[in-house]
């Protein structure tokens, strides 16, 4: 774990042991690190746990993040109790902290391990408080619409072509944060409203790379 513990030290993540944050079946990481809090600009490094000990795979990748930069979210850690940023509906910030990923998605089939779903134009991502079904991904035509305000999870550009829904606020707490995947960057490097953003080659290449029986966990700090 000595790999694990400097990371999290150094991305001001370790809070007492750290099996309790990471889980024994772990053994694939997705690490994203900004410079600062503010920071629109990320790095992302995949890590893989073999014979014990955690290797870098593949190259260190230049991807681009909330346009406020980040705020601690709610997952798998614990948000210290002096935090001054803690991510919110609305306040275009990516979560900070160790989270769990659902599945990958896209507009087509895509032949990989990891569990994905094919969504089309009537598939909402749910951002209304006041609904029951904030931050969950429905299908309109089958469910009783009580919401107001919601992400589309396939439209004209290519932003959601490819992506992974990341476990933000897994128990859905109206005004903590919803809809946050990794995806397809915007041209230009412009920054997401919260979310986790790379090339279209990349953001295949990790769907690929992610292996449900390693049990993959996403670090943001």
């Amino acid at each position: 774990m000595k790999f694990v513990t400097m990371l999290l030290l150094g991305t001001a993540l370790l809070f007492g042991d750290t099996k309790t944050l990471l889980p024994n079946d772990t053994t694939q990481l997705i690490v994203v690190r900004a410079e600062n809090w503010q920071s629109a600009e990320a790095t992302l490094e995949l890590y893989e746990k073999r014979g014990g000990k955690w290797r870098q795979n593949g190259d260190t990748l230049q991807i681009i993040i909330g346009k406020n930069g980040m705020g601690w979210g709610r997952g798998l850690h614990t948000v210290p109790s002096n935090a001054a940023i803690i991510k919110k509906e609305g306040d275009g910030k990516a979560p900070a902290g160790i989270f769990e990923l659902k599945n990958g998605f896209g507009y087509e089939a895509f032949a990989i391990r990891y569990p994905y779903k094919v969504y089309t134009e009537t598939t909402h991502c749910v951002d209304d408080m006041k609904s029951k079904r904030y931050n969950q991904i429905v299908e309109s035509t089958q469910t009783t619409k009580d919401y107001s305000s919601f992400e589309p999870m396939k439209f004209p550009k290519n932003y959601y072509k490819y992506g992974v829904v990341v476990d933000h606020n897994p128990t859905n707490i109206p005004g903590e944060g919803s809809c946050i995947f990794m995806h397809i960057k915007k041209p230009d490097r412009i920054p997401t409203v919260g979310c986790t953003s790379m090339s279209e080659e990349e953001m295949k290449e990790l769907l690929k790379w992610l292996d449900p029986q390693k049990h993959p966990l996403l670090i943001q700090a």
